[in-house]
């Protein structure tokens, strides 16, 4: 039988390359395990909540962002959600069918889809922030405020790095602001 040898870079699924292994020792599992069990339990509120609605994370993620822009363009959508015209077409169908979310065509172009919240879409909305905003509550309240300045740059810090600015340009322009 022919024996398989593998080169590190193939064979281990930390090495991005050589400089991977001798980095193997400065990996940090404690950062990467506490952000997945965090992630866990902050969409898992939310999930318990969107099961009852047959809804999921998609729809969560989508309600979220119309709630809080409220004209937002679907192709603004799309770049921020990062996920195909197909998965937001399949997950905002459920939606606008159930009420949750309605689309007007745009002042001065109408071939722009803008989406908007019902009612329905807010009340939603607001109850899964009222969970996560909950957790999050729980998880700083014997932070001081420069503690929990050093989570908000942390957190920042995660997303790449010409994301965020691209992202609150995507969404809200120059002369909009996000609701509170």
């Amino acid at each position: 039988m022919t024996d398989i040898n593998f080169s590190t870079a193939a064979g281990d699924p930390d090495s991005k390359g050589s400089d991977a292994a001798g980095r193997a020792n400065e990996l940090r599992w404690d950062i990467i395990e506490l952000l997945f069990f965090a992630y866990r339990d902050f969409v898992g509120d939310a999930d318990h909540e969107l099961e009852a609605f047959g809804f999921g994370r998609a729809h969560h993620r989508v309600m979220h962002f119309v709630h809080r822009y409220p004209g937002l363009k679907v192709a603004d959508l799309l770049d921020v959600l990062r996920i195909t015209k197909q998965s937001l077409g399949r997950v905002l169908k459920q939606l606008l069918d159930e009420g949750y979310i309605v689309q007007k065509t745009g002042n001065n172009d109408r071939r722009q889809r803008l989406l908007y919240a019902t009612p329905k879409g807010e009340t939603l909305v607001a109850k899964l922030a009222g969970l996560q905003t909950d957790r999050i509550n729980r998880a700083v309240q014997e932070i001081d405020p420069a503690g929990q300045e050093a989570v908000r740059q942390f957190l920042r810090a995660m997303i790449d790095r010409d994301d965020p600015d691209k992202v609150l340009e995507t969404i809200f322009g120059s002369s909009k602001k996000p609701r509170e």
